[in-house]
């Protein structure tokens, strides 16, 4: 049955002014936090070329196989819209030639695609504010986007509400010698696995390792460890790393089991969860991905990075009922005229409010009608001040101004209604 054109697609929402409202109050936090770390916003398409994505998410992953909306273009070529926005960053930084040293950390933020079941804090269409550093290959520039990502939960009263899990999956080589044990494991155990466990026996084991089935779960609690298979390198990189966030104060929990679900992360994985939003609850997650630049074709570079989903995030501050009167609608000035034939007049003094008071909201309601009406409607805007026009106040070059807040009420002159709209708001 087709679907009726009035109704948006499964998994794609519509994001009304209220909930923009939240959404730039967040986007402005967090860019206030990346700005205090001198990291530089970039952009990047949106589609690529699906080669780009086959080569590096990893051929037998739940993306690749089932997520991915791909299509031909008019000349044939194979296009996807990006699950994700690392790949596309780098892709960006190796044809642009970014330098290294003056350009090496990098936010971005913009819509992602994935063909998932979509439910609760899951869509197919989804927000991702991602941010990523090369060309650094010490632990402490992990240190440094964990540090970002503290420092925005303190700006946003979440620090209770989440917590950070984190691991290693050491080199592609160690990781090789893990998987092998691993499925010899769980092919002892193959009767008590679920479909989907059975079938990534053969083509990503890993990603067993992040069930939520319960038996499952309880079944791995006898697997091997991966942190057992660290060669000398690894482990010292992330002994290094828990050190520094034990020195910094950095809550975590050590979990052997997180693996990320893309085939390009070595060593350091983590995910920011919570236990508010139900099965969907990672907030924030990230790794290292020291090999996907020469997967692309670049130069061998270190690089780290992690993405926060905007919803999510939104969803667990709309859970909280945090800062949300600091988004709640408002109106500043309301400019209202009783004669049709004067609002160009009125026009023109918004305007000129609006140049002199740049950040105020200004709002001209151009339909004739009751004062009383007119009032209330100013009231349900949230609006502070007030500004009427009738024959009288043209005639006497005065505008009559009502605060909405005090109910007190003043007729000045046009000359004096700069200064007294400055004693008011500033």
């Amino acid at each position: 049955m087709v679907k009726s054109i009035k109704q948006s697609i499964r998994g794609c929402s519509d994001y009304l002014p209220e909930y923009m409202r939240i959404w730039r109050l967040l986007e402005r936090k967090i860019i206030k936090v990346l700005n205090s770390y001198c990291y530089n916003e970039i952009q990047f398409p949106i589609i690529e070329n699906t080669e780009l994505f086959q080569r590096t998410i990893g051929l037998s992953t739940d993306i690749l196989l089932k997520e991915m909306y791909s299509f031909k273009d008019k000349k044939n070529n194979s296009i996807t819209l990006r699950p994700e926005g690392t790949i596309g960053c780098v892709r960006a930084i190796i044809e642009n030639k970014l330098n290294s040293i003056t350009e090496n950390r990098l936010w971005y933020v913009g819509p992602m695609f994935r063909y998932e079941r979509p439910q609760k804090g899951r869509y197919r269409q989804f927000n991702q504010l991602g941010i990523e550093v090369f060309a650094i290959s010490e632990p402490e520039i992990e240190l440094e986007l964990l540090m970002i990502f503290s420092h925005l939960l303190d700006d946003l009263n979440l620090s209770d509400s989440v917590y950070l899990e984190i691991n290693s999956i050491g080199s592609k080589y160690t990781r090789r010698l893990y998987i092998k044990d691993l499925v010899i494991f769980l092919k002892k155990y193959a009767t008590e696995l679920d479909e989907d466990s059975k079938k990534r026996i053969y083509t990503n084991p890993l990603r067993i390792l992040d069930t939520k089935n319960k038996n499952i779960q309880h079944l791995l609690k006898e697997a091997p460890i991966i942190l057992d298979y660290l060669d000398e390198k690894s482990k010292i990189h992330f002994e290094t790393l828990c050190s520094l966030m034990n020195k910094f104060n950095i809550k975590y929990k050590i979990n052997t089991k997180l693996v990320r679900g893309l085939d390009y992360y070595n060593d350091t994985v983590f995910e920011w969860k919570t236990n508010v939003l139900g099965s969907q609850n990672t907030v924030c997650g990230g790794g290292r991905y020291d090999t996907l630049f020469q997967q692309i074709g670049g130069q061998s570079t270190s690089a780290v990075g992690c993405a926060i989903g905007i919803e999510r995030l939104i969803l667990l501050i709309k859970k909280e009922s945090l800062f949300l009167k600091d988004v709640s609608l408002f109106t500043d000035i309301y400019l209202f005229f009783l004669k049709k034939d004067i609002y160009f007049i009125v026009l023109k003094l918004a305007e000129n409010i609006r140049k002199v008071f740049p950040t105020l909201k200004v709002k001209i309601d151009f339909l004739v009608g009751n004062i009383s009406n007119k009032l209330r409607k100013a009231n349900k805007s949230n609006t502070t001040v007030a500004l009427i026009f009738g024959k009288k106040e043209i005639f006497t070059k005065t505008v009559l101004i009502k605060n909405l807040k005090n109910n007190v009420q003043m007729t000045v002159s046009k000359k004096e209604l700069m200064h007294h709209l400055k004693k008011i708001f500033f």
